[in-house]
Parts: C-alpha cells; structure tokens; sequence
C-alpha cells in the first residue's frame, strides 16, 4: 500500500455529526461472489424511523438505499446490519431494512428487558441471527448481569450469536462473561484494542485466548478506529491478518458504514475493501472471511464458488 500517512481518526465521539462522505473509490479487489459486510448500519431516516429520544449521538440519516448503493459500488452482495443504540429497542428501521434485503440481509438486535419474547420471534423470522451487548461508555452504561440474564431468556432456543462491543482495555476483564455465554460469541471491531500497547498486549492475547476456546468468533472490521497510525491503517491491518491466519475458520469482516462516532474524515470504503487483500492474502483464507464463515454465522444460504472469482479487476 503507498497511501500517505495521516493522522488517525479519533475513536472519541464526536460531538456533532461526523464530515460528510467522499464517494468512495472503485476498489481494485475483484471480490468473491456472495461476499458479505458483515457489519454495517442503517440510520433513519430519522421523519421515517425516529432516532431513541436517550439516544447518545444523533448521527446524519443514512437509509436503507444508501447502503445498497454502496455495496453495489465496492462488489458486496450480502449484508449483516447491526441494529444502532441511536435507535433504541425500536427495530423498525432493522425491520424494514431485513424486507427489503429479500434474503440477502441478516440483522443484530438490541434486545433489552422490555424485549418481549414473541417480538425476538418476530426478529428472528425477519432475519436476525445475533444480538448485541454494548459495553462501550458512550454508548450506554455496562449492562448489568440481571439485563444479560433477561436477554438470554428472551433469546433462548433461536440459535442467535452473541455479539459484544468492548473496549480492549476492558477485554481482559470480560473473559470469564464471554466464556460463560452460550453459544457462539462474537467480537466487534478486533476487540477496539488500543495498539499503542503493541500486538501483543493484554488485550490482544486476551483476544486470541478467546479464540481458542472454539466458541469466539471476531469480526477484523474498524481498522480505522484500532489503528493509531491513520490510512492505509497498516498497524491494524496487520493485526487483522494474525487474526485471520489465527483462526481462519472464526473470521469475518464489515465496513462498519457510516462510519459514526468519530472525530476527523471517515474511511474510504474502497480502501477498506482493498485492504482486505493484505488482511486475507490466501484466496482460501478470503473466500472464509467474505463468504462461506458469513453465511456459517449467520445463516445465510450456501454460496458457490465459481472458478477465477479472487483478482484483481
């Protein structure tokens, strides 16, 4: 990669909304058919689907059709959207999002105790796969044992992954409750290490301690929010490749679009899929990640592989 340095965005939240997007650029990464963004978000629009009045940020309307036309645009054609704390326990927005994917939309919920079980059936119907736990502070406070126990037993039976938000300073401290979950867990954003401590500090051993139990999967999106170093996010992405080659089978990958509480201009999306070239070099290792450990996790249909799908376009 011979992008030149700059500063790295700050994992801070930003204040007020973030800076508008540049149109990504074509990505040079011929990608395999079916593969999947594994974490994305749709936002409102907010006069459609009104943003959770104790929300934390407001962030800029990014709606459904806005995202189909991004992944058209980078070569993705599957997508996980991971319901935002901006929009509460309030699902319609996910809803109508999974509608529209016919199929090709899986979703992350927010269940909390008000959550009643006949609408986590309805979710899963829809096409949820996963909830999310957020552990991060400017989020929400960290749920309490009591808020996870009534999760899990609204959850019960429907196969869903757990999938966790945390700090990487925080890691080390949630092995014992990401070991005692049933199930598959699933981690965001490489575990938000901070790799100013190195790619062998607490909380990446952690991570991969995690992954030796079998049952933990990460997701080698965000490099743009671990990486101290700014685009191409070489530190980060460097990471992403250990993960990868580590536990090729319990990988998977998202833009993580739009991109939200962050200071400083966002990532190029097409840059994030050209990465994918050094975090996954081995086409077998790409075809897990983007494809076949996607549709594993979250019960997507099998894809194919059709001959001379890795390249470069």
């Amino acid at each position: 990669m011979t992008e030149p340095a700059a500063a790295a965005p700050s994992r801070v939240p930003s204040p007020g909304c973030p800076p508008p997007h540049p149109a990504p650029r074509v990505p040079k990464l011929r990608l395999p058919p079916g593969s999947c963004d594994a974490h994305c978000h749709v936002f409102g629009p907010a006069d459609v689907f009104p943003y959770a009045p104790e929300r934390t940020f407001t962030p800029p309307d990014a709606p459904k059709e806005q995202l189909r036309s991004l992944h058209a645009h980078l070569g993705l054609s599957r997508a996980v959207v991971v319901q935002s704390s901006c929009h509460g326990h309030d699902h319609r927005v996910l809803l109508d999002a999974l509608a529209a994917g016919e199929g090709r939309v899986r979703g992350v919920a927010l269940i909390g105790e008000g959550t009643s079980r006949a609408e986590a059936e309805e979710l899963h119907r829809a096409g949820v796969r996963a909830f999310r736990l957020n552990f991060l502070p400017h989020l929400r406070s960290r749920p309490t044992g009591a808020e996870i126990e009534a999760v899990l037993e609204r959850v019960d039976g429907l196969g869903w992954a757990a999938q966790l938000h945390v700090r990487g300073e925080d890691l080390p401290g949630l092995t014992d409750l990401v070991r005692a979950l049933p199930g598959r867990v699933v981690i965001d954003h490489m575990g938000r290490v901070d790799l100013a401590a190195g790619r062998n500090g607490p909380a990446v051993r952690s991570l991969r301690g995690l992954l030796d139990t079998g049952e933990v999967w990460v997701k080698v999106s965000g490099v743009d929010r671990v990486s101290v170093q700014g685009p191409p996010y070489t530190d980060a992405v460097e990471l992403a490749a250990e993960l990868v080659a580590y536990a090729p089978e319990r990988v998977v990958w998202g833009t993580d679009y739009p991109h939200v509480n962050i200071t400083g201009a966002p990532p190029d999306d097409g840059l994030l899929v050209d990465l994918l070239e050094t975090i996954a070099p081995d086409p077998a290792h790409l075809q897990r990640l983007l494809v076949d450990n996607p549709s594993e996790l979250f019960d997507f249909e099998p894809t194919t592989r059709p001959t001379g799908a890795r390249g470069g376009a």
